[in-house]
């Protein structure tokens, strides 16, 4: 395949579905997580779900930085943005998400605190240098796709002498993240999370390469397809799981060969190893308390770190209470499981990271599915 509209292509995709649906063995069932939310939203998307025979089951996962981080860090993100002379630059993505007693940073800003949305890192060092009277803390998130632009800001800031720069730093890691979905265990009277094995994010592999996943295929015998994010994508990918687990494979396969290989990116890498370092530990939505899970800014560029220039306490806090983002998140529970998905919680009215995300999955169920799926848990009832 050469062109876009051929990874689209509904002969081709119905092809590839007839071949999961012979092959899929009916005594068997397959549960298969898409860790990634592009993922989702492509399934939902092109209705590939529809296509799948009954015992293949898509469990969707972490889906995306914005879900996973917990409120305690966006309650920090508010706190700064309320100083005086800080502005706050921020994705977009970050704006609504809804943080403790009702708050987020899009009211900050209407309460008068300087939150600006910027498209890059570097928008934010561009920030600083036409604001020399005024702190620019940069709200960095992100798996390891968007963690080298980070670091390169740093850098540029560093090169220029920004005094007036610093990076509120929560990138974190994929591969411990999957490593903490397998190990968890039975969460608050729920069934433990039972996969068979995974479609790997497609632009963090960019990034990474698939070396990091061989562990788990390895340790856990549970294979890993890196998946691209079309529908001919992950329809395929979804057959190579299916066929490494008939033939009792665990592998590592790439069918996203386009883009990733083995090793990834050489130079984001050491672009990541310069600035950033490992934390011990990094709190996840979700997922609780993930060891080496996250990074932060290495000594080096303390000048540039917002934890180091601000003393900003971390108050961990649990959200709204029937929100079932958190099992939503580690594939515990779909979205339509939530009391208060579609009703109390929409776009317009997030209750939880995972609806206002443009990668959660609740967003995508409401986007694509969210009649079918809704109407079925009430006819249930």
């Amino acid at each position: 395949m050469k062109h876009l509209d051929e990874y689209r292509d509904g002969d081709t995709a119905r092809t590839v579905a007839a071949a999961i649906r012979r092959e899929a063995d009916s005594s068997r069932r397959y549960r298969l997580m898409e860790f990634c939310g592009g993922h989702t939203h492509t399934i939902f998307r092109y209705g590939i779900e529809d296509l799948l025979p009954p015992n293949v089951e898509m469990v969707h996962g972490p889906g995306c930085p914005v879900c996973v981080l917990p409120i305690g860090r966006l309650d920090m993100a508010i706190a700064l943005a309320r100083r005086d002379g800080v502005i706050l630059a921020s994705y977009g993505d970050m704006l609504r998400v809804p943080a403790s007693r009702g708050q987020s940073l899009l009211k900050a800003k209407a309460d008068g605190a300087d939150v600006r949305m910027v498209y890059s890192s570097l928008d934010a060092v561009k920030l600083a240098a036409a604001n020399p009277g005024r702190h620019v803390v940069f709200f960095a998130i992100g798996f390891e796709t968007t963690t080298p632009p980070t670091a390169l800001a740093i850098e540029a800031a560093s090169q220029q002498g920004l005094r007036n720069f610093s990076v509120f730093c929560n990138h974190v890691l994929t591969p411990p993240a999957i490593g903490a979905i397998l190990d968890t265990p039975a969460v608050d009277g729920e069934d433990a999370v039972l996969i068979d094995g995974f479609l790997g994010p497609a632009h963090v592999s960019v990034v990474i390469g698939s070396a990091p996943y061989e562990s788990f295929a390895a340790g856990y015998r549970k294979p890993v397809v890196i998946s691209g994010f079309e529908p001919i994508d992950v329809l395929q990918s979804i057959l190579m799981l299916v066929r490494q687990l008939n033939e009792d494979r665990a592998e590592v396969e790439n069918q996203y060969i386009r883009a990733v290989n083995r090793d990834g990116n050489p130079r984001a890498k050491q672009a990541m190893a310069r600035v950033f370092e490992l934390r011990p530990t990094f709190e996840w939505r979700g997922l609780g308390e993930i060891p080496f899970s996250a990074l932060r800014i290495r000594s080096e560029y303390a000048l540039f770190d917002a934890e180091h220039c601000f003393d900003e306490p971390y108050v961990q806090s649990n959200g709204t209470k029937s929100c079932e983002c958190p099992a939503v998140l580690r594939g515990a529970k779909k979205p339509t499981d939530c009391k208060l998905f579609g009703h109390a919680c929409t776009p317009e009215t997030p209750l939880g990271s995972c609806m206002v995300s443009s990668e959660g999955a609740c967003a995508a169920y409401y986007t694509y599915g969210r009649m079918r799926h809704a109407d079925a848990r009430d006819n249930a009832a």
